[in-house]
């Protein structure tokens, strides 16, 4: 539950237009100094700017801040959107509406918050704080100066950190914590101070003044309006800073008791060109403490003149704490007099509007007057300045504890945020170890794939250089069995064929000489036989012509030896088919050994673990693919585990090498089914 206090002090009727001044300058618009021509070109912020333009009506001005928020919501743009809102909520708190101020300070904050945007969140809760503080929830202002502070802090902008401490140090002083609101000044001070930032220096010397004459240490309180002077002194635009300081200066010596120092200070202000046009207000003040203590220093001649004057200028701007505080002097000025029913009346009043304005420090000062005043209300004036003043030591203590919560929150959040930063960076320090341990270990597996990788590309040139070895012996097989078959063919040509043509020849021979019936028999018998040479000649021919013709493809006959001895070791038969005119050793060699490998892998996985009884092999070769198919009718498998084995990566590594493709397509007790497609389109194939 937040506590509203409202206390305005004896002193504050000379210091609250100093505070007003503070608001409009140093706890004002804190988004002013980021706004220039250039951003005003933008639409939405120039209908803002029009919603701040103090010449319009409010309700001309609340029409463009509602079309510049009907915009600013259909954003898509983060970093804008959010200075968009940043600009409307302060707007509104220009203008007065305390409901839409709430709505988008809060949508600022959020925005601000998901944007990561420090410098708006900061601005959107000093303008949170100063909404709390005009309406006098300090604690919640205390708050959120303090967590705009913060950010400030940690944005190292001294500048506005020491603008923050001091609007910290104005609400411990509106709660009566006068050592807290002088640390934190002085706080302010070693900040602004080199930076040389004068004006705001000077409020908080006027702030250490104030503090100063509410713990009745008059003289430093001077001493400190003193220097605030010196300070303004160096500002080019003065303003009407010096008189306020003037007439605060008097309330010192008024509250000192010295009345007749305290004069000529009021004098001084009063004599300034046009104060009652241009600012009435402290004109009115100013006119109205200087017949307050002429009247307290025995002068009465025209007090009560100036007191009716100063109070008609209240009156007519609205002053409602100057009215309070007329009613209050003229009930002294007649009580002075023995008129105690005029008295009796402005005190009653003074009562009346201190009540409406929740000015509880005047209000006990009339509580008091009017149990002097009243003899039959007395003790009932006595009772309710009793109540009303432990009310308010009570509310005010239970600020300061709640102020005193604040701080130490803060410098425990401080506290923890330093513990955590500790902590992150030994994380951090942990983490780069981790992942410079992570880096090692990824280089020394991955060095050790590339050297398993190189191992295997090694073992695959073995392989293939086995397999070339392989085709040569096929190759000398084939020549041995031609040379074989040439000189089975010479032996029959030489021992047989020629040994019954020279027969017939040389009966021939012997022959041609006879004509008889004997010799012409012979003859038919030596034709017969050379007919019978014809014939062996022409067995010969046609053995010849088929042995030439015949193919013997070395890559065929090594995939037959291959599943013959597969076959003979393992029990399995073995069904083999193949286009017999495919010129197959027209294969590019890669090719042929990568099938052979890929094969014999697969054999060797039927023979391992299929427990099957046969297996069928068939080649395919069309115009672009070769394509390879091995069935077994073993116990088959999951076809999700069907790829994860070495014997199978191999498989894939080879497919490829060749650029081909391979599918396994397996059921539980139902066999599997290998397909192997190889493109051919650049190795010359004939058929």
């Amino acid at each position: 539950m937040r506590i509203k206090i409202a206390i305005v002090h004896k002193y504050q009727l000379v210091k609250i237009f100093p505070l007003i001044i503070f608001i409009g300058c140093i706890g004002g618009t804190p988004q002013s100094n980021t706004e220039d021509g250039a951003i005003y070109r933008d639409s939405i912020f120039s209908q803002i700017k029009k919603g701040r333009d103090l010449s319009l009506t409010p309700a001309i001005r609340h029409e463009y801040l509602e079309k510049a928020y009907t915009k600013a919501k259909q954003s898509k743009n983060d970093s804008l959107k959010v200075k968009y809102f940043s600009r409307l909520s302060i707007a509104y708190l220009r203008l007065g509406d305390s409901l839409l101020f709430r709505k988008t300070n809060k949508e600022t904050i959020d925005l601000a918050l998901k944007a990561k945007d420090s410098v708006v969140s900061a601005e959107a809760h000093w303008d949170l704080a100063e909404f709390y503080q005009k309406n006098a929830v300090l604690d919640s202002a205390y708050f959120h100066f303090e967590e705009s502070y913060q950010v400030y802090r940690a944005l190292n902008d001294k500048y506005h950190e020491g603008r923050m401490l001091y609007n910290m140090a104005v609400v411990q002083k509106d709660i009566k914590d006068y050592t807290g609101s002088e640390s934190t000044t002085i706080n302010a001070i070693e900040i602004l101070k080199p930076l040389k930032k004068y004006k705001e220096l000077y409020s908080c010397y006027n702030n250490l003044a104030v503090v100063s004459n509410n713990l009745s240490e008059y003289d430093r309180a001077i001493e400190y309006h003193q220097k605030a002077l010196e300070y303004l002194n160096k500002v080019d635009n003065k303003s009407i800073l010096q008189y306020v300081t003037l007439n605060n200066i008097g309330v010192v010596y008024k509250d000192k008791g010295e009345y007749q120092k305290a004069i000529p200070y009021f004098q001084e202000v009063l004599a300034t060109d046009n104060l009652s046009q241009a600012n009435p207000q402290l004109y009115a003040r100013s006119l109205n403490n200087l017949a307050y203590n002429r009247l307290k220093s025995g002068d009465t001649v025209g007090v009560e003149q100036e007191l009716v004057k100063a109070f008609r200028i209240r009156d007519s701007i609205g002053d409602i704490t100057g009215i309070t505080g007329s009613h209050y002097s003229l009930a002294e000025l007649y009580l002075s007099r023995q008129d105690t029913a005029q008295a009796l009346a402005h005190a009653t009043k003074a009562k009346y509007f201190a009540e409406h304005s929740s000015n509880n420090e005047r209000l006990l000062e009339t509580l008091e007057l009017l149990s002097r005043l009243d003899s039959k209300s007395s003790l009932m004036y006595t009772k309710q300045y009793i109540d009303l003043n432990d009310r308010i030591l009570r509310e005010e203590r239970q600020a300061r504890n709640k102020f005193a919560r604040i701080r130490f929150e803060t410098d425990e959040f401080i506290a923890e945020n330093e513990t955590l930063t500790k902590e992150k960076q030994i994380w951090t320090g942990i983490a780069v170890g981790l992942l410079l341990l992570g880096g090692a270990i990824y280089i020394i597996v991955d060095q050790r794939a590339k050297n398993q990788k190189l191992r295997f590309q090694q073992q695959q040139q073995a392989s293939n250089q086995e397999i070339f070895s392989l085709m040569l012996s096929q190759n000398q097989k084939v020549e041995e069995g031609k040379q074989t078959e040439q000189k089975r063919i010479s032996e029959e040509l030489h021992d047989g064929v020629l040994g019954k043509m020279l027969g017939a020849r040389m009966v021939l021979t012997g022959l041609n000489k006879k004509v008889d019936t004997e010799a012409m028999s012979e003859r038919a018998l030596a034709i017969a036989a050379l007919k019978e040479v014809e014939g062996e000649v022409r067995a010969i021919s046609h053995e010849l012509s088929h042995s030439a013709y015949q193919k013997i493809p070395n890559f065929i006959s090594s995939i037959k030896e291959l599943l013959k001895n597969v076959g003979d070791a393992s029990g399995i038969k073995m069904d083999f088919k193949y286009n017999d005119n495919t010129d197959w050793d027209a294969l590019s060699g890669e090719i042929k050994i990568n099938s052979y490998r890929m094969v014999q892998e697969i054999l060797q996985n039927s023979v391992k673990h299929a427990d099957c009884q046969n297996v069928f092999l068939n080649f395919v070769v069309d115009e672009s693919n070769l394509d390879i198919t091995i069935i077994d009718d073993g116990k088959g498998f999951q076809e999700s585990k069907g790829k994860k084995g070495i014997g199978m990566r191999n498989i894939a590594s080879r497919i490829d090498k060749v650029n081909g493709s391979w599918n396994i397509s397996s059921e539980l007790n139902k066999g599997t089914t290998i397909t192997l497609k190889i493109p051919t389109a650049f190795h010359s194939m004939t058929k």
